[in-house]
């Protein structure tokens, strides 16, 4: 008995440790969400993968403007033996048999440096500054998919916000209808009520434990969805701050305009695209203009040494020896046809302008049509709040009204129970327009290009 009470003690205190660590844990914020999200979300890791392939773009770019250089060292050994040769000489009419043997072994080390540099290639010249324009497209395409992740990330936050809330909003609402069943049930016991009072209350109990397994299946869901933008397990998340609290902000739509205009960089990035098509166009073209290479090499301290032999005796050997050894050239080239090869770049680098121009003049056009929206959507949201705050003062007033009538008996309680549903109504509108009002602010910092 004794070692079952020790055993329920350290559970007791396990789970009193857990507990405590659990408290001590802080909510978890949007500004914290978003930062995860921007540093696991897989459209930011595809963005930086972006950012290295056209990184890779600008040295490969460079490589055709630059010149190269090479050094090698060379080593190499020839040797023949036990080479015999037979013949038959006539001397006198007499034949007398001869034989020789004869050997050779030969090596040497060339050590050199050689290097060609294409001196003057307006083709590869231009294709560098089309690959500069890429890198900085693909920066600024980095830091748009970065604030697009960041609306994406407090949009969902405040979706699991506004669901707790509205899964509160239930849970109350629940239980004041189980209230309310039991006290209808009890005036039917008496009398008071009617069966059809009573059935009515049962329908509205059901109804409300419905609506509340709904609402904690739409809080797990967002919960889901927002574990998946910030690449976590959704046990992983732990509690959320849903504390909603706004302040109204005014914005001035020409200046929102104006600064998205500078400021967004996914227009930004649509001009560099657009740059760097231009120029990738133009190295197409001069591709079919000449172009100057110079190659050069460079012997150093090159040996080489060759022995013969002949019956076993060794004849006298050459040895070689190079201090140095400089050689040359200048070439001018024309390609005088590729097999439509450059025609081939041209039509290809000419498509990607036309893509580029568009994406870049519908960004443009678009642009003021997004601030406007963000902003409409933005009044909305505050103006939804703002008849939300007046219903919730009507509701509560009416229901105290009704309280106050009903403990008199000039309501009843059916009127009664009218008055509470109607505040928890009024209740979840002002949960979903402070979360619609947050969801607003944040798009429009995305517009303006300050989602991050």
């Amino acid at each position: 008995m004794r070692r079952l009470g020790l055993s329920v003690g350290r559970m007791l205190s396990v789970l009193g440790v857990l507990w405590a660590a659990g408290a001590a844990a802080e909510p978890l914020t949007a500004e914290q969400a978003v930062q995860m999200a921007l540093q696991k979300n897989t459209q930011i890791v595809q963005a930086e993968a972006a950012v290295l392939d056209a990184r890779g773009g600008l040295y490969g770019a460079y490589a055709g403007v630059l010149p190269s250089l090479r050094g090698s060292l060379s080593r190499f050994n020839s040797i023949t033996r036990g080479r015999q040769d037979a013949g038959v000489e006539f001397i006198g009419g007499m034949p007398f048999f001869n034989r020789t043997s004869s050997g050779f072994e030969a090596h040497g080390t060339t050590p050199s440096v050689s290097g060609s540099w294409s001196v003057l290639d307006v083709s590869s010249w231009t294709g560098l500054s089309a690959a500069r324009n890429t890198l900085k497209a693909a920066n600024r395409s980095r830091q748009a998919a970065r604030n697009d992740v960041a609306l994406s990330a407090r949009r969902q936050f405040y979706e699991v916000v506004k669901s707790v809330r509205l899964a509160q909003v239930a849970t109350g609402a629940l239980r004041l209808a189980r209230d309310d069943e039991r006290r209808v049930h009890a005036l039917f016991e008496v009398g008071s009520v009617s069966r059809g009072d009573l059935l009515k209350a049962q329908v509205r109990t059901a109804q409300s434990e419905l609506d509340s397994l709904t609402a904690q299946q739409v809080v797990l869901n967002q919960r889901i969805g927002l574990a998946s933008l910030v690449g976590l397990p959704e046990a992983g998340l732990g509690e959320v701050d849903t504390v909603l609290t706004t302040e109204v902000q005014t914005f001035d739509e020409p200046a929102l305009v104006s600064e998205a205009a500078k400021a967004r960089p996914d227009i930004l990035a649509a001009e560099s695209d657009l740059i760097s098509a231009r120029a990738s166009l133009n190295a197409a073209r001069f591709a079919r203009l000449p172009y100057v290479t110079a190659s050069g090499q460079v012997l150093l301290g090159t040996e080489s040494r060759s022995v013969s032999t002949v019956n076993g005796f060794v004849l006298p050997g050459f040895r070689t020896e190079t201090d140095r050894s400089l050689s040359g050239s200048i070439a001018v080239n024309l390609n005088l046809f590729d097999g439509f090869a450059t025609e081939a770049r041209i039509a290809s680098a000419r498509a990607r302008v036309m893509r580029a121009q568009e994406a870049r003049d519908a960004l443009r056009r678009n642009l003021e049509s997004e601030v406007h929206q963000a902003l409409i959507a933005h009044r909305e949201a505050v103006e939804r709040d703002r008849v939300a705050r007046r219903a919730a003062e009507s509701a509560t007033e009416n229901l105290k009204l009704t309280q106050e009538k009903y403990n008199i008996g000039s309501a009843t309680i059916l009127e009664l129970i009218d008055a509470q549903v109607q505040l928890q109504r009024v209740q979840s509108d002002g949960v979903s327009a402070l979360a619609a009002i947050r969801v607003a602010e944040a798009q429009i910092q995305r517009v303006r290009g300050r989602a991050e």
